[in-house]
């Protein structure tokens, strides 16, 4: 069993708790009684001109352990906030990444940057517990679901009025993606099948992905000059983690890869 396996058995397990406490229905109610969310807000920050950068809160990591012992997760938010993120990406995956919806729900209510719900969803139960907590967008991984089940995840984000992020890895999770109907297709430098990291992903995989879909370029973003490349090969965005939470000053970090002089 791979740790994306293990992930996404620990997820239905999170929903089977969480419909056990509300049931799928009644929780589909609280989602329809907020109206429809502000995930335009998130899709355009992407599209903004240059390449946006959505940064990640995370405490933890399956294949690097403890990340940010003292994870001070407000001030980092509203340090990324200053320092010009254009979209925060927040981990709720308790077991591996000790994430949380709280974290989620308390950093929503300090920043008002569009925020991305990141966990592993396997259910759409997940995608109504995101719009409720506050979310812009959420995570889809086109390894964990058929090309039906994302078909009919992206239509309910829809209704919910989310963006969602479809995480690919290779050219037949983004002809998956692509024939699901994603606006925004992530290509994943990290196979989540062993954690490794391959940099050059992000170009091999740029020009599989259809005009007019948003493209974002995931881990392995560390300097400069790697954003520097994702923006020559038209990354529309970069999602950075560990690099802005291994950093003792993760806004001046954020300002040093946006290219500003110190």
């Amino acid at each position: 069993m791979t740790i994306l396996d293990k992930l996404a058995d620990l997820a239905r397990k999170r929903v089977l708790a969480g419909q056990a406490e509300i049931p799928e229905a009644a929780l589909r109610e609280q989602a329809r009684m907020l109206g429809r969310g502000k995930g335009e807000a998130f899709l355009s920050a992407l599209k903004k001109p240059g390449i946006s950068l959505i940064c990640e809160i995370k405490k933890a990591s399956p294949s690097k352990g403890l990340i940010s012992p003292d994870f001070p997760y407000l001030k980092i938010a509203a340090d990324y906030e200053r320092a010009g993120a254009d979209c925060i990406s927040c981990l709720t995956e308790p077991e591996y990444f000790l994430g949380s919806d709280q974290i989620f729900r308390e950093i929503r209510n300090r920043v008002s940057l569009p925020m991305l719900r990141k966990d592993f969803t396997v259910s759409a139960y997940q995608l109504d517990q995101a719009r409720i907590m506050g979310a812009d967008a959420a995570l889809l991984i086109v390894s964990l679901l058929d090309e039906r089940t994302l078909g009919r995840y992206l239509e309910r984000c829809e209704e919910l009025g989310i963006a969602a992020l479809v995480e690919t890895h290779d050219e037949a999770e983004i002809q998956t993606a692509a024939v699901a109907g994603a606006k925004i297709i992530g290509v994943n430098n990290r196979n989540l099948k062993d954690f490794s990291v391959d940099f050059d992903n992000a170009a091999r995989m740029r020009d599989l992905i259809p005009a007019g879909c948003v493209y974002v370029a995931e881990s392995g973003v560390k300097t400069p000059e790697d954003v520097d490349r994702l923006r020559r090969i038209g990354a529309d965005a970069a999602l950075i983690g560990e690099a802005l939470m291994r950093s003792a000053n993760p806004a001046a970090m954020l300002r040093r890869l946006k290219g500003e002089k110190e």
